[in-house]
């Protein structure tokens, strides 16, 4: 998800504890739901934001460490309301990045790349 900041385009990253990592919020499809109702609500259970999804499906595969290929399916969203971001112990922080810092620090290199697209496609 990406917002307009002070210095520009911004994007929702989350550190995750567990792996020590700075990611893109993300997570499991579950039964019944559809792709973009998995993404809105993993966005709004890591971030507490609630959004609303305003493109096409951005599929990116990526291997684990074990060798299994992994599909991650993001949408670019933009904020409908800001809340509070949920305590637990899977996210410890989450912060908006300008799209330049997130293509630079991101833990994974297909969340850079995705990053990279987005600061590269032309604005609305």
């Amino acid at each position: 998800m990406v917002r307009a900041g002070d210095a520009g385009s911004e994007v929702v990253v989350v550190r995750r504890a567990r792996y020590d990592d700075w990611a893109l919020p993300k997570g499991h499809v579950e039964r019944g739901e559809s792709w973009a109702e998995a993404a809105l609500r993993e966005v709004e259970e890591e971030t507490g934001v609630v959004a609303e999804v305003t493109g096409d499906a951005r599929p990116v595969t990526y291997l684990l460490g074990d060798g299994q290929p992994k599909v991650v399916v993001f949408f670019p969203m933009r904020v409908v309301e800001y809340g509070t971001p949920p305590s637990g112990d899977e996210i410890d922080d989450v912060e908006w990045w300008p799209l330049d810092r997130a293509v630079s620090d991101l833990s994974y290199p297909a969340d850079r790349a995705l990053i990279e697209g987005v600061a590269a496609a032309p604005g609305p």
